[in-house]
């Protein structure tokens, strides 16, 4: 398939001139002046997405899996290169970090921090408490009499050991769930919930705040950015909770929105966007994107170049409509390529085409730029341009 078939492929499917950034070596093109100019040809240096995002004040990041930070040289130069911001896939996870009761893990949170600092990056630590990620021992351990003090001695010793050294912690990680038909939206079925009842949400976050003063803390949440009815009705519940904490004085200072997206979608995010920033200045909070990345496994079309090029036009949509706001001051993704995602990791989110590996981030297998790359580097100049 040639070039001007593939761009006319992308037009078809209403994808404007963005597929033609599915050819190698392309760069982002404007859409009939509606994009903007392109920013550079070059994709390190001045092109590289870190340089545009901080035109804007933006931090622009990603989860890192810490045994290839290690071991990978391409990856640390991904790393090096694109991001001024990373966070911890895993390490900083509360099974991760406490294996045995009292035991403490940190090599691999210690090597992220070491690189991070090493390269002039700001740390986001992800998270302390979370229904999911939790260590063996936790659920047949946790009781009424001691949840309180396992969680603030977790939240002590972790958020302790990084004091002054993190940008911002992911405290709560996902307390809204809305089909357990609790009036304030709140999950139940977690150890901390049901242990601690509502009150472990200030607990924690309390907590965070006296342990490292400095950190940003964040309440992180997923199914909260289209304008669909069942996500606007999570989006309402999590503003109201963060409402309730702010009003009792909880040291709360971001929302952070985790945007899972998915190409091929009718998902529409203006009012979604608007609202969760908009929601997000009312109470004074900060607003960070923070696991983003867009699944392609419901796409029908196999050819590469299609399916990369409507996962950037999801990247563009969505990112145009956030970055509309002052209020949103991070943009993260969920990986750094597509070799390796946490959407590849068995079939779990391949529930379409199994055997087909999904290309959701901004690099490819090879650590080569991709149109959504591109796409998002045209969305932050022209969000540094307002």
């Amino acid at each position: 398939m040639n070039r001007r078939t593939l761009i006319q492929r992308g037009i078809q499917l209403g994808l404007g001139t963005l597929a033609s950034t599915a050819l190698p070596g392309a760069h982002a093109v404007a859409a009939s002046g509606k994009r903007g100019e392109p920013v550079a040809t070059e994709t390190t240096g001045k092109g590289a997405l870190k340089a545009v995002a901080a035109a804007r004040g933006l931090l622009l990041g990603c989860a890192v899996d810490t045994t290839l930070m290690r071991q990978d040289a391409a990856y640390q130069a991904a790393l090096r290169e694109q991001f001024n911001c990373v966070v911890g896939e895993n390490c900083m996870k509360f099974g991760p970090t406490q294996p045995q009761p009292g035991t403490y893990f940190f090599d691999d949170a210690d090597a992220l921090v070491r690189f991070a600092e090493e390269n002039h990056m700001k740390i986001r630590g992800h998270n302390f408490v979370w229904h999911e990620a939790k260590p063996a021992w936790l659920d047949a351990t946790l009781t009424r009499e001691n949840a309180a003090s396992i969680l603030t001695n977790h939240i002590r010793t972790v958020g302790g050991r990084y004091r002054g050294k993190v940008h911002s912690w992911d405290v709560v990680n996902e307390a809204i769930w809305l089909e357990d038909g609790r009036p304030d939206g709140l999950r139940t079925a977690s150890p901390w919930f049901q242990t601690l009842g509502e009150q472990y949400l200030a607990l924690a976050f309390r907590t965070a705040h006296e342990t490292d003063p400095k950190a940003l803390l964040t309440y992180n949440e997923y199914g909260i950015e289209s304008d669909s009815d069942s996500e606007s009705r999570k989006r309402a519940a999590t503003l109201a909770l963060l409402k309730r904490l702010k009003a009792a004085g909880v040291p709360v200072h971001a929302l952070g929105v985790q945007s899972h997206l998915r190409a091929g979608s009718p998902a529409s995010y203006a009012k979604g966007a608007a609202e969760l920033t908009q929601g997000a200045q009312e109470l004074g909070l900060k607003l960070f994107v923070t696991e983003m990345d867009v699944k392609d496994d419901s796409l029908e079309s196999d050819n590469i170049a299609v399916r990369d090029a409507a996962v950037a036009s999801v990247y563009s949509t969505y990112l145009d409509a956030m970055l509309q706001s002052k209020a949103t001051h991070a943009v993260l993704t969920w990986g750094v390529s597509d070799a390796h995602t946490w959407l590849n990791r068995g079939t779990r989110f391949r529930e379409k085409h199994p055997t087909r590996k999904q290309r959701p981030l901004l690099l490819d297998d090879a650590d080569a730029p991709k149109p959504a790359f591109y796409a998002m580097r045209q969305s932050l100049w022209q969000a540094s341009k307002r």
